[in-house]
Parts: structure tokens; sequence; C-alpha cells
């Protein structure tokens, strides 16, 4: 090897770590944090449980509007600068929760992060496209999912329990998070001019419409039914994590024996998303491990409903070891489907993004409607929708390699 080649899979390979890391502080962090110091902000502002749960789940919402908004400008200007900028606005918002001096003003600042957060996402998977060939694809987008699962884990872990007491509560915590957050845009600044993805048809990008990439991209199959696959992933393991906490507590645990098996989770997703991306690379194949994968986790899901005391870790540890991994599967087939390319990877990117939202908005409320009818049928629900990715994912056509391709003008 060469010392420019050298160079180059060096830079690659930090590139890809800053990434994860930027997913990690700057989204996963900061998102999580809202959630565990809820109790603290429900205490200061007096809310009700309904205002407390618009808090959390209001973020998902404008993201299904800005998701294709960030994937047309990313690939008509690339991820570097995004990036830079969406680390710098998204510190701001984050901070600005912590100066809200009412319920509505904090309700806007969570709007606004949450519709500048899949420019962070987005931007992260078309620099990675860029840098890394289809055969370390996987392994490279399951860094990425890396970084957000370890976001959320740490998140969970240290913002109410030690970040919060130490520097005299959620306030100051948020403004932490956003300080830290916004000074990621610097080492963005020395990523080499390479990773600045511009498309290598710059000029016929840049005479497109918004809504043309968007059309285009919406007419490939394989695209609407890896859409579908995501949505039917994300909105049952949304739906689950928001229940599971509450189901457990009725059904007689103790709070920080449920919280820790909530966490667990995620540990188990965390511990298993590079194994699962890499092997999917160095196998050559995608579906044949999304398919088994799915089925284990609509087993786990669906084992809450009949299972009890201890074998509940085992059931969540089936239900969380693939979710990141999967989602990273699932943004690889998406950049490697035929028609996509450079060109299109961020807008095919944001379009997985708007599925998975929508997912993590309709699917808990519609299984904890089924409680009503018995505390275990919300299991069966998601289990359920698990099964029906696996339906979708069936009917995908693999490639195994990228193919550049252009639409008829």
């Amino acid at each position: 090897m060469n010392k420019t080649n050298f160079n180059n899979t060096t830079n690659r390979w930090m590139i890809l770590i800053l990434g994860g890391l930027t997913n990690a502080v700057v989204v996963a962090l900061q998102t999580m944090s809202l959630s565990v110091l809820l109790p603290e902000i429900t205490t200061d502002f007096d809310l009700t449980v309904t205002q407390a749960g618009l808090l959390w789940g209001i973020g998902s919402f404008p993201m299904i509007f800005s998701s294709f908004l960030a994937g047309t400008l990313l690939d008509k200007f690339g991820g570097k600068r995004i990036i830079i900028g969406s680390c710098l606005v998204l510190g701001l918002l984050g901070a600005l929760r912590g100066l809200s001096p009412s319920y509505p003003i904090l309700l806007i600042s969570i709007i606004l992060f949450g519709f500048f957060a899949p420019f962070i996402n987005i931007g992260n998977i078309k620099v990675a496209g860029k840098w890394f060939i289809n055969q370390e694809l996987g392994i490279a987008n399951g860094v990425l999912a890396l970084g957000m699962a370890l976001g959320f884990f740490v998140g969970a872990m240290i913002s109410a329990s030690y970040v919060s007491p130490w520097i005299g509560g959620w306030r100051n915590t948020f403004l932490l998070f956003g300080l830290v957050s916004g000074l990621f845009m610097i080492p963005w600044f020395f990523v080499p001019r390479k990773s600045d993805d511009m498309s290598s048809s710059q000029s016929d990008l840049g005479t497109s419409s918004w809504w043309g990439n968007i059309n285009y991209v919406v007419r490939i199959k394989n695209i609407l039914l890896l859409g579908l696959t995501i949505f039917c992933l994300n909105g049952a393991v949304q739906g689950f994590l928001g229940y599971v906490p509450l189901y457990l507590r009725n059904s007689g645990w103790q709070e920080t024996s449920a919280d820790s098996l909530a966490a667990s989770f995620h540990l188990a997703s965390m511990l298993f998303v590079i194994p699962l991306t890499l092997l999917s690379d160095k196998l050559g194949v995608r579906k044949k491990i999304i398919l088994p994968a799915l089925i284990l986790i609509s087993i786990g899901i669906g084992s809450f409903s009949f299972f009890n005391g201890r074998l509940l870790w085992l059931a969540i540890l089936m239900a969380g070891f693939a979710r990141d991994g999967i989602m990273a599967i699932l943004f690889t087939m998406t950049l490697e489907t035929k028609g996509i390319g450079e060109n299109y990877s961020a807008t095919a990117s944001s379009f997985m993004v708007v599925f998975a939202s929508l997912g993590g908005l309709v699917s808990p409320p519609i299984g904890n409607t089924f409680a009503n009818l018995t505390p275990n049928f919300p299991f069966i629900f998601w289990a359920a929708l698990c099964i029906l990715g696996v339906i979708t994912v069936l009917s995908v056509q693999e490639n195994k390699k990228l193919v550049e391709y252009q639409p008829p003008k």
C-alpha cells in the first residue's frame, strides 16, 4: 500500500468514527436526555401526563417533513458543509430547551430540534456512501448506527442520574449538552475535501427540482419496499420501548429493575450492530441477515405477552439484539439499490427516515389502545408488525453491486 492509499484509508475511518460520535452526541444524547429528564421538567412546569408525553413524542413529527429537504440539500451541496451547520444549529436548539421560560417555548424548541436532526443522520450516511466502497458499506453504516445506539444508552444512563444532580438540574444539563454538540462543528472543518461529497454530476443535479428528486426516488419499487420494512421495524420497536416500562411497573416490578430491563435492549443492540453489519459485508448478502433477525425480534417482542419474571430478560435480548444492525443494513440496501448511486443517496436515505418517523409516530398509540383489551395484547400487535416487515423485505430485489444510473430526461 503506497502512502496515498494509506492516508485515504486512515482518513475515511477517522471520518467514519467522527460521524458515529456526531450521531451519538449531537442527536442521540440530546434526544434521550429529554426522555429521562421529563420527571424534573414535569415538576417544574406542573405538567399533566399528556403534556409530558407530547414533549417526548412531538420531535418525530417535523422529521416527516424535513427529511426530504435534508436529502435534497445534501445531494446538492454535499455532506460536510451541511453537517457543520447542523451541529451549530442543533447545539443552539438543544441549549434553548434549557433556557425555555415556559412550556410552549420548550415545546417549540423541541419541534425545531426535531426538524433539523435528520440533517445529521442523513448527512453522515451521505459521507459514508462517498468514502466506502460497496463491500464495506454495511460496516460503515453499522458504525453510524453504533453511534446512535451508544448515544441513546449513555443519555439514558447519565443525564438524570449523574449530570443533572451534578450541575444543578435539567436546564443546565440541556445547556451543557448543547454546548458540547455545537463544538462538534470544529473537527468537521478539518475533514478532507473528498468527503465534501458533491455529486459527480452536480450541474445536472443543481437544475433538478426538490420535487423532481423525490418523485424519481419514490418511483423505484425497491425503495418503497425498504421504506415499508423500516416503517414496520421502527414502529414496532418504538411502540414496544415506550410501553415496556409502564407494563413492568404495573406488573409489580421495582422502578430500577424495570429501567434496567429496558436499558438492556439498547445495550444488546449496541453490542451486535457491528457483528451483524460486518457479517452482511463478508457474506455479500443483506436479506439473509435481515430475515432471521426480524423474526427473532418478533419472537422477542411477542414473548412479553406470555413470559414472566426472569424469562423477560431473554425476551428483551431477542427483541433488542438486531434493532440497530437491521436499520444499518436497510440503509445500506437503500444506497445499493439500482438507480440511486451518489446523486440520489441522501434523497433515498431521507425517504427511509420519513417512513421510520411515520412508524414511530403512529404505531405506539395504536398498540397502546389494545391494552384496553388486555395488558399483554400490544406486544402481539407489535410482533405482527415485525412479521409484516419480513413479508415486505422478501419482495426486495437485492443488488450485490452498486449500479450508477441516470433517469431518462
